[in-house]
């Protein structure tokens, strides 16, 4: 009895495609960590080790709350935008090197 062809969801499920995908995706969390968690605690080192420059005024506001109330949240939302984005990338690219592997082995 021959067994049946391999298709493209048995491959997407595959333990190697799974792992490949995970490990890349880690990378890319690791990554948005830590440039999340260098404004984090960069601000607080910025006041500490330069307190006449973050106390400049800009529009009104010292530059310490200019970045903390102001700018940290778009910051913060475009970090996410980058992690959504190259996720999915990320996701079509595996796919995509998956099916070339399915119809690699049909040939």
């Amino acid at each position: 009895m021959l067994s049946p062809e391999p298709t493209a969801a048995d491959h997407i499920h595959s333990e190697s495609f799974l792992h490949s995908l995970m490990r890349r995706q880690l990378r890319l969390s690791i990554a948005c960590a830590a440039a999340f968690l260098l404004v984090l605690f960069g601000l607080p080192l910025l006041n500490y080790f330069a307190p006449d420059l973050m106390s400049v005024r800009v529009g009104g506001f010292t530059l310490t709350w200019l970045v903390l109330g102001i700018l940290f949240f778009p910051f913060v939302w475009l970090i996410a935008w980058i992690f959504i984005r190259r996720s999915i990338a990320l996701e079509g690219r595996e796919s995509r090197d998956a099916q070339a592997a399915i119809n690699a082995t049909k040939r």
